[in-house]
């Protein structure tokens, strides 16, 4: 389909389905904890994408844990140089003194030296390989993220606060970055540094290592305590920040809305409510986190003091050395730092997987159904159209269409009107097939649209809509959108049948002109006319028209009803009208009243009738000469 049709699948969700889906929503609820094992196992397995770079840095953590284990021994062995040289069972002096065997004493500490070197190097080798690892895992995410937005269905994204899609795509996704980057490499050398250690003790003295790992059972269950309490806090935190994005993005699209009715004391008291849940929430799940680190610190302390004790009872029984006491003092600390590290990261990687869930629901969602096997050839299309028995409801038990049946000829024209709410923006959703029927059919050239590719039968339709979106990038790539190679000549005939072709060549860079965000520097009915020329340019066999001119003054509403009447021709065309004095000339107008067809025909039939569309047209034109 052409760039009409994808630029309000983007900005939009598609054509509207309901009105007031996607935007705000009411207090959010407290969503139960999800499978934490599957998150982190699906986080794993993007981390593993990047297997050589994985391999060095684990390599790097490795050697960099050996060497922290490694110092505590040599440091060991110096002491046990230090205690004076005996022979045959006497202590050596020399000038008085006891014999120290420095010699060997300062090679063992000119080799700590060079191991505290060689963990320098290999620290910052494995940090700057933990940012790439961090960075390039995110960018896989977010890619997939980007991709499974692209194909979620239009009802999705009509049902779903687009800040909040915004908030996972961002923010969630920034805080698996800084976890991956700062966590990952943390945990390998913890995991490592504990086995090493506790390796090491027990080869020394088994009773001392029991006394060791006395605290551990504690440490498990004081971290499990802490888990489940806190882990709801930082789903919520994550919900609502979500949530507060949305509120952000509404206020600013709707500025001059609620600035026009007076309503800024309202929206800032909503935002300042969500504002308010969040603070509350971030408070608990920040205290909660946070009480870790301490908790930690109280069981390491206790255990410390019981190495000390035990170590001074031993070793005045004879049964271990005083440096060998110095050695587990050493590596108790290298066994319990990694779990405090571990607990002080506790905040920021249940975060990270609270987002990464978030972040894993959107990619659970299905993607768009597209079971269709035929692939139609522009040039072979001609453009007839057939709804029957069509009954559809965007909220079961609520139907909006009911028994729909109508018969469109190729390159006729055709004008659907109605009440609000009748259904006439539904029938071009079910054509473009945004939404899917519940019952019926729908048929283009004799063919069922199920049975034709999506991408197919939306490239051979053209849809111009009342809210026009454009992109910040130039003029004519707005307009080349639905046909990216078109010629320049291609373009400017486009854009002067459109009549956009007279206000752009009076633009500071012509076609190259820079548009801001949605077009901003340009007026509505300058927007509308660069929609009609994309469409034009799109040259389309089925156009869809929703009060494509309802932004223009009359004079240009008039011209361009003057290039709409070439542009419809040899085109099926559909109308939704709201301005009925743009339909005249339609070849049929069928008028839609609770989700039926109550009334067709042309416009004088129709007028001559005296019935629903006669009351339409005359509550419109009450004391004007028709």
């Amino acid at each position: 389909m052409n760039n009409n049709r994808n630029t309000n699948d983007r900005q939009q969700g598609g054509m509207p389905g309901r009105p007031g889906m996607g935007g705000r929503r009411g207090p959010m609820t407290v969503e139960k904890p999800k499978n934490m094992k599957k998150t982190v196992g699906r986080l794993l397995a993007y981390i593993g994408k990047s297997k050589l770079l994985l391999l060095v840095m684990v390599i790097c953590v490795i050697v960099s844990a050996l060497v922290t284990l490694a110092s505590p021994i040599l440091q060991t062995e110096a002491l046990n140089f230090l205690t004076p040289v005996s022979s045959g069972g006497y202590m050596e002096f020399v000038d008085g003194i006891p014999r120290i065997d420095f010699k060997s004493m300062i090679k063992i500490l000119a080799l700590i030296a060079g191991l505290y070197v060689l963990s320098a190097c290999f620290t910052f080798t494995q940090s700057r390989l933990s940012a790439r690892l961090s960075q390039g895992t995110v960018r896989t995410m977010r890619n997939d993220l980007f991709a499974r937005i692209e194909r979620l269905p239009i009802k999705y994204i009509d049902n779903h606060p687009h800040g909040d899609i915004m908030s996972r795509m961002t923010n969630d996704i920034e805080n698996i970055a800084n976890t991956i980057s700062q966590s990952v490499a943390s945990l390998i050398s913890s995991l490592i540094i504990i086995i090493g250690a506790l390796a090491v003790m027990f080869y020394r003295s088994w009773a001392m290592t029991l006394i060791s790992v006395v605290t551990i059972p504690i440490t498990i269950l004081v971290t499990s305590f802490v888990t489940k309490r806190v882990r709801r806090y930082f789903v919520t935190q994550q919900k609502l920040l979500g949530q507060l994005n949305a509120e952000v993005e509404e206020s600013v699209m709707g500025y001059r809305t609620i600035m026009a009715f007076s309503r800024e004391e309202v929206t800032k008291k909503h935002f300042s409510d969500i504002s308010c849940q969040l603070r509350k929430t971030g408070i608990k799940a920040e205290i909660f986190g946070g009480v870790m680190g301490p908790l930690m610190n109280i069981v390491n302390n206790i255990g410390f003091l019981l190495i000390v004790v035990s170590g001074v009872l031993f070793a005045l029984n004879g049964y271990i050395s005083i440096p060998t006491v110095f050695l587990f003092i050493q590596l108790s600390k290298q066994f319990t730092r990694p779990i405090n590290e571990i607990a002080n990261q506790f905040t920021a990687i249940l975060n990270a997987i609270s987002g990464a869930e978030r972040v894993f629901e959107i990619m659970d969602e299905p993607s768009e159904i597209d079971e269709g096997k035929v692939n139609l050839r522009p040039e072979k299309v001609t453009g007839k159209l057939s709804f029957r028995h069509i009954n559809f409801s965007y909220v079961p038990g609520e139907p909006v269409l009911k028994d729909f049946n109508l018969e469109v000829e190729p390159g006729q024209k055709i004008a659907i009107v109605g009440k609000t709410g009748s259904g006439k923006t539904t029938i071009i959703n079910l054509l473009t097939r945004f939404y899917e029927i519940d019952s019926g059919e729908i048929l283009l050239d004799s063919k069922n649209i199920r049975d034709i590719t999506k991408d197919s039968l939306r490239n051979n339709i053209a849809i111009v809509l009342q809210d026009t979106v454009l992109f910040t990038d130039t003029i004519e790539s707005n307009i080349r959108y639905g046909k990216p190679y078109a010629t320049d000549d291609e373009l400017q005939k486009a854009a002067a049948m459109a009549n956009a072709d007279r206000f752009i060549t009076r633009m500071p860079d012509g076609y190259k002109t820079m548009l801001t965000e949605s077009g901003g520097n340009i007026s509505n009915g300058q927007r509308q006319l660069l929609s009609i020329a994309r469409a034009v340019l799109a040259d389309p066999k089925i156009l869809i028209l929703d009060e494509a001119t309802s932004s223009v003054d009359t004079r240009t509403e008039m011209r361009i009803q003057e290039a709409m009447v070439q542009l419809m021709k040899g085109r099926t065309t559909l109308i939704i009208a709201h301005r009925l004095s743009t339909i005249r000339d339609a070849d049929k107008i069928i008028v839609l009243d609770g989700g039926k067809i109550c009334e067709a025909g042309n416009h004088d039939e129709l007028l001559r009738e005296k019935g629903v569309y006669y009351n339409l047209y005359m509550s419109q034109f009450a004391g004007i000469a028709t």
